[in-house]
């Protein structure tokens, strides 16, 4: 008889990247794609260098601050209702104990296990943690997933920085003859890149991931740049 191994065994997941990488990835696109379309087509129009960077430093400073702001309210308004469930839970742990271990046992019963082990199971978990136990099988909330709204904010604003300062350095570093075929080049390349990143980081296939934000990004540039040229007028 072989000795049962001791070592753990345990295999990569993705899942838990999902929050963060949702965040990061929204950021990171819409900071590039709004900051590259809205420069593309203001670069269409031909303004003086300075129009042109300060419409892109306006850009970037007002997305971050707008993706921060947004981004903790809408977390802010999760993390409240999170705070509620949790109320409830606790109340109705304190009024109605039985029936409150006799749903925990009717959800372990939903997940396949026999009537007897689902009460024994609701039994040993509510003496350990009876709250942790109905906030996570019952409403599906854990610890690692709670909402943290300055965290998420401060995330959101670092991610769209990180993206608008491509097409902001594009404007600093090329000259006008070549800046909006620059602009487009760099902004398509950069999404392409965030594509690649952000499908590996999620373990999915890149192709697919770098298709979409190419095909989008191409299509808002495409459409200020033509607005830039049907408007705009050149700037002495």
């Amino acid at each position: 008889m072989k000795p049962v191994s001791k070592s753990i065994h345990a295999e990569p997941h993705f899942s838990q990247r999902s929050n963060w990488l949702r965040a990061g990835v929204l950021g990171a696109n819409d900071g590039l794609i709004s900051t590259a379309s809205l420069l593309t087509g203001i670069a269409a129009a031909q303004p003086d260098f300075n129009t042109l960077l300060l419409t892109g430093i306006a850009a970037l400073v007002g997305g971050a601050v707008s993706m921060a702001a947004g981004e903790y309210v809408s977390v802010s308004s999760q993390s409240d209702i999170e705070q509620v469930d949790k109320a409830i839970e606790a109340r109705e742990l304190a009024l109605n104990p039985d029936a409150e271990l006799e749903e925990l046992a009717r959800i372990y019963r939903q997940r396949g296990l026999d009537a007897e082990l689902a009460v024994q199971v609701a039994h040993a978990l509510t003496a350990h943690d009876a709250l942790d136990a109905h906030l996570r099988d019952e409403i599906g909330l854990t610890e690692t997933a709670s909402a943290n709204p300055l965290q998420a904010a401060l995330a959101s604003a670092a991610a769209f920085v990180s993206g608008a300062l491509l097409p902001l350095l594009v404007v600093l570093m090329v000259s006008a003859t070549w800046r909006l075929p620059a602009l487009v080049f760099s902004a398509l390349s950069g999404l392409a890149l965030l594509g690649f990143v952000s499908a590996r980081l999620g373990g999915a296939k890149p192709l697919p991931a770098m298709w979409r934000v190419l095909l989008w990004g191409a299509l808002a540039m495409g459409l200020t740049a033509g607005l830039g040229k049907l408007l705009g007028v050149a700037v002495a």
